[in-house]
């Protein structure tokens, strides 16, 4: 199955598990694509120590996920483009969103 994550949350807690269902869904054999908007561009920095969102999201990558953010998120907070992950568009969302099976959001 291919499920799209939406993930617009800065919550330690939601973003982690957010990713990590992604990341628990690659090693069960389905395709997915994680797609950063709003508070949620903010995830890839998080490490709180109980909810290190920024490692979970590595795995999640390593393990074949996709992962998306939106860029007028990240221009409106004055993020710097890091390379973390491809600075993208509403229009690219849409398309996840056609592409998928499932629209989870977090």
């Amino acid at each position: 199955m291919r499920f799209g994550i939406i993930l617009q949350s800065n919550d330690p807690e939601t973003a982690w598990n957010g990713v990590r269902f992604g990341a628990a869904s690659l090693k069960q054999g389905h395709e997915v694509k994680i797609f950063l908007m709003s508070k949620g561009v903010e995830s890839i920095k998080i490490d709180s120590g109980k909810y290190n969102v920024k490692s979970m999201l590595e795995e999640f990558t390593a393990g074949g996920g996709v992962l998306l953010a939106c860029g007028t998120c990240i221009k409106s907070r004055e993020m710097a483009d890091d390379g973390a992950c491809p600075v993208s568009t509403m229009n690219d969302c849409i398309d996840m969103v056609e592409w998928s099976e499932k629209v989870i959001s977090f």
